[in-house]
């Protein structure tokens, strides 16, 4: 039990490492993940300061994150598609909207869930 526990931790502290590792390099080279990750800055701060549920706040918060998710793996996209298609193609092409979309979709829905928040403080 003790080596198993020392394996997954282990485990665990290198899917960290790799983690840290890649938002690093994410970071250094993704001007919209900059902007995205203050945009989420600015929208947390909000959500703390206006008089929302703990519900909404999470809400806020959670799609703030997954946009940022979506960033990522947009970036993991077209970081692949550039390495095994230099070329143009319409198959890279597409692979590469397809992640773009993603990520709109996703800021659509961080930004229809502040708007029902809102909504909500104006109505009530």
């Amino acid at each position: 039990m003790k080596a198993w526990l020392a394996a997954e931790a282990r485990r665990f502290w290198g899917t960290c490492v790799y983690s840290w590792r890649g938002w690093r390099a994410a970071w250094a080279s993704e001007k919209t993940l900059r902007q995205w990750t203050l945009a989420n800055a600015l929208s947390i701060a909000a959500a703390l300061l206006l008089p929302l549920s703990s519900g909404e706040r999470a809400l806020i918060v959670a799609l703030g994150l997954l946009l940022l998710a979506a960033e990522l793996m947009n970036t993991a996209i077209e970081t692949v598609v550039n390495q095994l298609s230099p070329q143009r193609h319409p198959l890279a092409a597409k692979a590469k909207d397809c992640g773009s979309a993603a990520v709109a979709l996703t800021a659509i829905a961080a930004g229809a869930a502040w708007v029902f928040v809102l909504w909500g403080l104006w109505v009530d």
